[in-house]
């Protein structure tokens, strides 16, 4: 099956903000990364903006040609964000305001209620729903209760291991949580840490995988390759 891969532009949007200027371009970075082969852009807005403004949102909807993905806690501000803009597609993480990344996925039992109506809210509006979960299979099966459309594994703890024994171990748990999503009607996502170096193993260990979504890697790699080399170094993978 076809993996699409969805740019995540944070970090550029990260190094314009060190100046308060506008360079590098993310408008213009965000374009690039489409006429280079990228399927989708993804963008991760938080509370402190430190990266990704709420005001880019509105710049990037209107010239993402491909599919425009917006990760983020369902606070109100972001609620408001992201019905206000209309995504393809709106991935729902329970990151703290602080957290200086994603390191865990919702307990979709605990938080059942709560995303069941925050999922309704946005399919209403057309939106598809994402879950950023961790690989363990009753989240999986909580997502389906709540309504999601797909779930995004958290491959951090996967990306981890990669280069020591328990590499197969963790990779286990995707594969199943991959097989188990498909069989519910969920589409499979995936995000965090996947590089050059492990995303072709994770791809040939995934029988189902629609989209990944990655950044920190993929932008690092781009100050030594150049971008549109590195976007194409990760599609390859993902054939």
């Amino acid at each position: 099956m076809i993996t699409n891969l969805s740019v995540n532009i944070n970090k550029v949007a990260l190094i314009r903000n060190a100046r308060g200027e506008n360079l590098p371009n993310l408008v213009q970075v965000a374009k690039d990364c489409e006429a280079f082969g990228a399927a989708g852009i993804t963008v991760h807005p938080r509370p402190d903006q430190r990266h990704i403004r709420y005001d880019d949102i509105p710049k990037l909807k209107k010239i993402v040609t491909t599919e425009l993905n917006i990760e983020g806690n369902p606070i109100p501000n972001f609620m408001d964000l992201v019905l206000t803009n209309l995504p393809h597609q709106c991935t729902l993480v329970p990151d703290k305001p602080q957290a200086l990344t994603s390191t865990s996925g919702w307990d979709t039992i605990e938080n059942a209620a709560f995303l069941t109506e925050v999922i309704a809210e946005m399919q209403k509006a057309g939106i598809r729903v994402s879950l950023f979960v961790n690989p363990e299979t009753k989240f999986i099966e909580g997502a389906k209760k709540v309504g999601a459309d797909r779930i995004e594994l958290y491959t951090g703890i996967f990306a981890k291991s990669f280069h020591t024994s328990k590499r197969a171990e963790e990779m286990a748990k995707h594969t199943a949580c991959s097989q188990l999503a498909h069989e519910l009607g969920l589409e499979v996502n995936a995000g965090h840490d996947l590089d050059l170096q492990n995303l072709r193993y994770y791809k040939q260990n995934m029988p189902y995988l629609d989209e990944v979504s990655i950044g920190h890697a993929l932008i690092s790699n781009a100050l030594y390759d150049g971008l549109e080399s590195t976007i194409k170094q990760y599609i390859e993978l993902l054939k």
